[in-house]
């Protein structure tokens, strides 16, 4: 398993359930329509760069919403080098008397589509923001349509996915180092240069262009799970041009890789233990009958499968059911409690042998087409970006250390995520970033929401970046599940749609 790709979930979950197709057509040609902006000036540190800043969109139609593509620097240090052309849509506001401007939008990862989620702009905000903003979205520079990185083939993905995630002895361990060594070299070897400037930073440098482009004088911006990342890390770098920020499933930046593999860990552990209390309340609970049962039914499940893999029907590209795939399965219920009723019926089917509808929540969470196709690159570029995001250890015998100290918090998912981000211990491309904390001294009041049962993105790093960024409010959502505007209460959306219409910042410490 890999390190965030539990925190981007939020953005494989929700580009799971929108129907992309979102060609992006050529400039020029039927349909074109290119915006007419002032001219902006690039903001202080990003000087050199005043052809990015100028640009203006040429947007195409694209099934009912507006497509374009915006050029950037590859290297922003050499802005007169080579350049990339990033994917980006606009769904128009629903009413145009009543429009104020852009909203960006990012569904997490990294290597959730932006395209993708903006396409889903009915159902990710509110109807008053709906109505009154451009809904924008971008597939960040390495994702999607915006030069994509694509390491391994599907076969060898689906290999990749489902191999051994939690080593039981030094062959193991050995054997998952290779592998994870294996992965940096072949994205070193399909995405060339591009591996070297997919950071976070460039993203975000990237999305103030972007804002300049649709001529914005500020952001105006909504983040969920690593999108709070991008967000955060935009703010650290143009504070005077942060707008209206909300941040919701925080990736605090301080963070260091061991912090977020623990804390995920524990978020997960907490809220599957909230997931075996409904399983046993719901009274035909396959794994027991209380919630300390469940859960070690559940640990004793993952074992033997370690050993015996299940046999399952579908596609012949993945026959069995690994304890890869099988904790890939479980972890995407995680994510939203309505499919938890859809775990306690697959759970049942594989005690009796059979990990077909497992699997099926298993391709959920890889953005995995029942067919054995990805639809999208998440499950590689999210390599590529935390990589060059976090520094890492490639020593195996720490990271076993960590993993069997990691079972006294969290027994069943503490191994498995401590092993997870090995990959970048062997990266080919030194890390650009590091931890670090953010005030966004300057920059407009921000929006930060945390879910207090959320797995991916514990409550607790939302109230770090809260005690951390210069001027902020924090909502706290009372509930499980990952991330909470509109998919939690009416509490939590009214605060957030009335900060986006009005300027209303929500009183900090509002519970929901």
């Amino acid at each position: 398993m890999r390190r965030r790709r539990f925190a981007a979930l939020a953005g494989v979950t929700a580009a799971a359930l929108m129907a992309s197709g979102c060609t992006i057509p050529g400039i020029g040609g039927s349909g074109d329509e290119r915006t007419s902006v002032a001219p902006q000036t690039p903001p202080p540190g990003a000087e050199g760069l005043s052809s990015f800043y100028s640009q203006q969109l040429a947007w195409s139609d694209c099934e009912g919403a507006q497509c374009a593509t915006l050029t950037v620097p590859l290297d922003y240090a050499q802005p007169q080098g080579d350049t990339i052309e990033v994917s980006v849509i606009k769904v128009p506001a629903a009413r145009e008397s009543r429009r104020i401007g852009s909203l960006v939008v990012n569904p997490g990862g990294p290597g959730g589509s932006g395209v993708d989620y903006a396409r889903a702009a009915d159902f990710i905000v509110g109807k008053g923001v709906r109505d009154a903003y451009d809904v924008v979205g971008f597939d960040p520079r390495g994702v999607g349509r915006s030069a994509p990185i694509d390491c391994l083939t599907d076969a060898e993905l689906d290999t990749f996915l489902g191999s051994d995630p939690t080593p039981d002895d030094p062959a193991e361990e050995q054997a998952f180092a290779k592998t994870a060594e294996g992965l940096g070299q072949s994205c070193a070897n399909t995405a060339g240069p591009l591996l070297g400037h997919v950071s976070t930073q460039d993203a975000a440098r990237d999305m103030d262009i972007l804002r300049a482009a649709l001529g914005e004088e500020k952001l105006t911006y909504l983040g969920k799970s690593y999108g709070t990342y991008l967000g955060t890390i935009y703010a650290d770098l143009f504070p005077a041009q942060v707008g209206r920020m909300v941040l919701d499933g925080v990736v605090a930046p301080d963070l260091t890789a061991e912090e977020i593999n623990l804390g995920q860990a524990k978020g997960f552990e907490r809220a599957t233990r909230e997931w075996a209390a409904y399983c046993v309340e719901e009274g035909d609970c396959p794994l027991g009958t209380s919630v300390d049962e469940v859960m070690e039914g559940l640990r004793a499940f993952l074992l033997a499968v370690d050993s015996n893999p299940l046999p399952r029907t579908g596609d012949n590209a993945v026959p069995q059911l690994t304890e890869g795939w099988a904790s890939l399965g479980i972890a995407a219920a995680m994510y939203d409690q309505g499919q938890w009723r859809t775990l306690v019926d697959s759970m049942s089917e594989a005690l009796k042998g059979d990990g077909t509808s497992l699997m099926q929540l298993a391709n959920q969470y890889a953005d995995r087409n029942p067919g054995g196709q990805y639809a999208g690159n998440i499950m590689e570029v999210i390599y590529a970006v935390n990589c060059l995001d976090k520094p890492e250890t490639n020593d195996v015998a720490e990271r076993a250390r960590l993993a069997q100290e990691s079972v006294a918090d969290a027994p069943t998912w503490g191994p498995f995520l401590m092993w997870s981000s090995l990959p970048c211990g062997f990266w080919p491309i030194e890390p650009t970033g590091e931890p670090k904390t953010v005030a966004a001294q300057g920059a407009a009041p921000i929006v930060v929401i945390g879910t207090t049962r959320d797995p991916a993105t514990p409550y607790e790093w939302s109230v770090r970046l809260r005690d951390q960024l210069a001027d902020a409010s924090l909502i706290t959502f009372d509930g499980d599940g990952h991330t909470a505007y509109t998919r939690s209460n009416d509490c939590v959306d009214k605060a957030v749609d009335a900060y986006y219409l009005k300027g209303t910042v929500p009183e900090d410490g509002l519970s929901c």
